[in-house]
């Protein structure tokens, strides 16, 4: 069965080569920016970090990733971590430390097989529940944003709609033009200041003692979300965007290990990769890994000569623009539950209900319960449950 979100059949990746640079992948690049934004502003303004060490960083991993991969992939902040780091006020070394931990659990899960025999015990409509919380709660968190200004947020939503597919205006690029005139030349706004300078990231060594304390007050509870989001349902996602590049999960494990590792140790932020992020990119433009690279470079040229000033450039950013954005990319995400029927689609709401409820591993302990709870009935009273069809290895006899 296909599960292709909107849009994915009128222009399958297929037609596209491995690198483009145009302003369709420049309006894709700047996709998931929704959920960049606040986060990397919390972090600078709230939590110290480096905001050269940053976004250099984001920028090379992006970079590398585009080139690896030769699709878009989105690499954004650890969820998990950067929420509870900015609500409790954590040092920079502290956030640094998490990225270490985290860096070194994913190279674990790899080299050991254990992600593999979590991606085979996971049923693909399980999958979709999660990526059907994830759109809910994108959706939710663009209404937040829009809150100061709903009207600006509506203007967003209304540009995006129009200009979406557009070739020679593309929505997203409209819209962060529209968000920097408003940011310096807003009447009745203070203009943020501009600093012009070369910075380079700051070296930052993570003790073993913040490493373990970091994991205790985030880290472990990261994993769960990273599993899903980033790594099971980022996967099934390029299948369906890309079924001529599929990319396996232990290989989003492994360079989610290496882009957590090594900028841990030069003031990069935890990263990882995230489904919601693909849509994001996909459903503004991004077809190529010229997406990663214009993104990269961008961020790249952002924390070298605007360092010293980026995290007041985007503290000024009028965030309902992004909101906007942000919206129309959930409901996007939620689409992926309307190819599913019978217990597949119950499953699904449950695990969705249940990870918007409370958090995400809660949700997918029980839609694997659930799902594995239809199966033993199924062979005992051969009740239907309708999970045939091209479902994990874990659930075939359903």
């Amino acid at each position: 069965m296909s599960m292709q979100p909107d849009g994915a059949k009128r222009r399958p990746g297929g037609q596209h080569k491995d690198f483009e640079f145009n302003l369709r992948e420049l309006a894709g690049s700047m996709g998931d920016f929704g959920t960049l934004f606040p986060l990397a502003i919390g972090y600078i303004v709230i939590c110290g970090l480096d905001p050269a060490g940053l976004f250099i960083w984001l920028g090379i991993v992006n970079i590398a990733t585009g080139l690896v991969y030769r699709l878009p992939m989105p690499v954004e902040p650890k969820k998990v971590v950067a929420a509870t780091a900015i609500a409790q006020a954590w040092p920079a070394s502290l956030v640094y430390a998490s990225g270490l931990g985290l860096g070194i659990t994913w190279f674990l899960l790899t080299f050991t097989g254990l992600t593999r025999k979590l991606v085979n015990w996971t049923p693909l409509f399980v999958v979709r529940g999660i990526q059907l919380a994830l759109g809910v709660l994108l959706a939710w968190e663009g209404l937040k944003l829009m809150q100061p200004s709903p009207l600006l947020g509506v203007v967003a939503v209304t540009i995006v709609l129009i200009l979406r597919d557009n070739r020679y205006t593309p929505a997203s690029v409209v819209l962060m033009l529209l968000g920097v005139a408003l940011t310096f030349f807003a009447p009745g706004q203070p203009r943020p200041p501009i600093e012009l300078a070369v910075t380079l990231p700051s070296v930052t060594v993570p003790s073993l003692d913040q490493v373990w304390q970091a994991m205790l007050l985030a880290g472990f509870a990261q994993i769960p979300l990273s599993l899903t989001n980033a790594v099971i349902a980022t996967a099934a996602l390029i299948r369906d965007y890309f079924p001529e590049k599929p990319v396996s999960e232990e290989r989003l494990m492994l360079n989610m290990g290496f882009m957590n590792v090594i900028p841990s140790f030069f003031g990069g932020m935890p990263m990882c990769h995230g489904a919601g992020g693909l849509v994001g990119q996909y459903y503004f433009g991004a077809r190529t890994g010229g997406t990663n690279i214009i993104e990269g470079l961008i961020e790249l040229s952002l924390g070298l000569f605007l360092g010293k000033s980026i995290g007041n450039v985007l503290a000024a950013f009028p965030m309902p623009l992004v909101g906007g954005m942000l919206f129309l990319v959930g409901i996007e995400f939620a689409k992926v539950v309307l190819g599913l029927k019978g217990w597949k689609l119950r499953i699904a709401a449950l695990t969705a209900v249940l990870s918007v409820a409370t958090n995400m591993a809660v949700g997918f302990a029980a839609g694997l319960a659930v799902a594995y709870a239809v199966k033993a009935l199924k062979h005992r009273s051969q009740v239907p449950c309708g999970c045939a069809d091209g479902e994990s290895p874990a659930l075939s006899a359903c």
